[in-house]
C-alpha cells in the first residue's frame, strides 16, 4: 500500500473553527485540502494555538500529514537549514491580478464566460495566440488526460495524478501548463477558486473516481481562451482544462458551479475566483491576493511523484 504520510515545511493560511462540534479546520497555503488535527482535547488546543500563531506571524512550520485521513499528525519547528531552504525557494508572484468576490448562483453563463465582455485581465495582453476552436481545445484536454498516473507510463513524464482529487491541483495545473505551452504553443493562464469567507468550503463529488466527496479551500486549473465560430460570427470563451473533475473542456462558470456540491457537505460555496498568469503556483495567503511560483518545477515534480500512487475514493 502506498505511503500516505507526507512531511514538509508549510505556511498556515488560516485556522477556522466551525460552529457546533465540528473539528477545527487547518488550511495550508501549499495544500488545497482542508485538514483537521489527529489529536483531541488539550493536545489539540495546544496545536491549534501554535498554528494560529504561525498563521498570524506567517511563520513556516514543519508539519507531518496523513494524506489518506486528511489530518495533521504533529508539527515541529523546522531546522535552520530547512527554514533557509524553504525561504530561498519561496518566490512570490510579482503583480498578481485581482481576486474577485463571486456569487456563483447568480452567474449568467451566456455573458459570464465571454472574454473581452466579462472576463478581462491584464495578463491577456501578454499572449495573443488563443486556441482556435473547441476541437483543438478537446485535443489538448485529451492529451493532458492521457498523462494520468492511473493509465501507466505517460508520454510526458512525470505522470499527473488526476486520480487523486483530494490534493495537488497546483502541481497538476503547472504540469499541464508546461505540456500545453511546449506541445501546442497556445496561451495558458491559471484560474483559482477560493472558499475563504466564513465557513465556506469548496465541495466536489469525484464522480470519475468512485463518487466520494472531497473538500478544498482553494482549487486551480489551466485556463484557455477558445474561439468558437458561428457562421459569420466568432466569440472567445474562457474554458478550463481539469481532467480530475471532467471528461472535456468546460466553461469557467461550469467549473465554478461544480465546486458547490451541497450534497457533499454544508457551506459549499465559492467565495472568490481569480485569473492569474501561468507562473502562479499556490496561494501565499488566505485572502488569495498573493501567490507563489515554481519556475524550475521543483515543487511540482515532488508533489506529482508523492501522489502518483494514491487514489481518491476507498
Amino acid at each position: 500500500m502506498p505511503s500516505t504520510r507526507e512531511t514538509g515545511v508549510f505556511t498556515v493560511a488560516a485556522v477556522r473553527q466551525p460552529r457546533g462540534k465540528e473539528a477545527a479546520q487547518i488550511l495550508l497555503n501549499e495544500h488545497q485540502r482542508v485538514f483537521t488535527l489527529a489529536t483531541t482535547g488539550r493536545a489539540a488546543t495546544a496545536l491549534t494555538t501554535e498554528l494560529r500563531s504561525a498563521a498570524r506571524k506567517q511563520a513556516p512550520l514543519k508539519v507531518v500529514l496523513d494524506t489518506r485521513r486528511g489530518v495533521i499528525q504533529r508539527i515541529v519547528a523546522p531546522s535552520a537549514k530547512e527554514l533557509d531552504e524553504f525561504r530561498r525557494n519561496r518566490t512570490l508572484l510579482d503583480g498578481p491580478e485581482r481576486t474577485l468576490r463571486i456569487d456563483v448562483a447568480t452567474i449568467d453563463p451566456s455573458v459570464f464566460n465571454i472574454v473581452d465582455h466579462h472576463l478581462r485581465a491584464r495578463i491577456f495582453r501578454l499572449c495573443k495566440r488563443i486556441v482556435p476552436s473547441y476541437k483543438k481545445a478537446k485535443e489538448i484536454f485529451d492529451f493532458c488526460a492521457a498523462q494520468s498516473c492511473h493509465l501507466g507510463a505517460p508520454a510526458v513524464p512525470p505522470c499527473i495524478p488526476f486520480q487523486y482529487v483530494h490534493d495537488g491541483c497546483h502541481a497538476r495545473a503547472h504540469q499541464m501548463r508546461k505540456i500545453i505551452d511546449n506541445k501546442y504553443g497556445y496561451c495558458v493562464e491559471k484560474v483559482f477558486s477560493f472558499a475563504n469567507q466564513g465557513s465556506d468550503t469548496l465541495r466536489v463529488r469525484a464522480d470519475k473516481w468512485g463518487g466520494c466527496c472531497v473538500a478544498w479551500w482553494f482549487h486551480v486549473a489551466p485556463f484557455l481562451r477558445v474561439r468558437l465560430r458561428l457562421r459569420r460570427f466568432s466569440i472567445v470563451l474562457g474554458m478550463v482544462i481539469d481532467p480530475s473533475m471532467f471528461n472535456k473542456p468546460v466553461l469557467l462558470s461550469t467549473w465554478l458551479s461544480a465546486q458547490e456540491n451541497a450534497t457533499c457537505g454544508p457551506h459549499a460555496k465559492v467565495s472568490m475566483y481569480s485569473l492569474q498568469p501561468w507562473t502562479a503556483y499556490t496561494p501565499a495567503n488566505y485572502a488569495g491576493t498573493s501567490f507563489t511560483t515554481d519556475p524550475a518545477y521543483t515543487a511540482t515534480n515532488t508533489t506529482l511523484n508523492n501522489y502518483k500512487n494514491l487514489t481518491t475514493c476507498p
